[in-house]
């Protein structure tokens, strides 16, 4: 009989230690949080509101003002002044869809128009149908990246058609 006194005795002894332990542990305290450094927005370089429309089918491989193919499907643009190789993000005002084209060509040539899109862009911004739309043009330095040469580049994927 003391013998089993002695084995509860220990075993109680154990359980209160072990539930003692797990109650005094505490979780280390959390690494203090860092301050978040607050980013300004980017501003554009450039910017610029007015009409834009859509060229395609009866320019298809045709030379441009930079030289390259005119390809249809290309995100391309044609922009009276900005330089060859300039990304430019354009968006619709009215449905505030947004495309990225790089500019290829000069024009356009009509009325009060400020950019000629590809087909494929002027599709991906929803005015194909209409064929003009006003939109807003906004150059930003970090979409500047060094491109392949004029008239290499790489086919994307998706078609415009005409």
């Amino acid at each position: 009989m003391r013998a089993v006194t002695s084995l509860v005795a220990v075993s109680l002894t154990s359980i209160s230690f072990l539930l003692a332990a797990c109650t005094l542990h505490q979780p280390a305290p959390a690494a203090p949080a860092l301050p978040l450094r607050a980013t300004k927005p980017e501003k554009p370089s450039f910017s610029e509101v007015g009409a834009a429309s859509w060229y395609g089918k009866a320019h298809q491989g045709r030379q441009t003002a930079d030289g390259e193919r005119f390809d249809r499907h290309e995100m391309t643009a044609a922009h009276r002044s900005l330089p060859f190789g300039t990304i430019v993000r354009v968006e619709n005002e009215t449905t505030g869809q947004m495309v990225k084209v790089r500019i290829n060509d000069r024009g356009p040539y009509v009325g009060d128009r400020i950019i000629d899109l590809s087909a494929a862009a002027g599709k991906k911004l929803g005015i194909r149908q209409d064929g003009v739309a006003t939109v807003r043009l906004e150059v930003f330095p970090s979409d500047q990246t060094p491109g392949p040469p004029a008239g290499e580049t790489a086919r994307r994927s998706g078609t415009a058609e005409d």
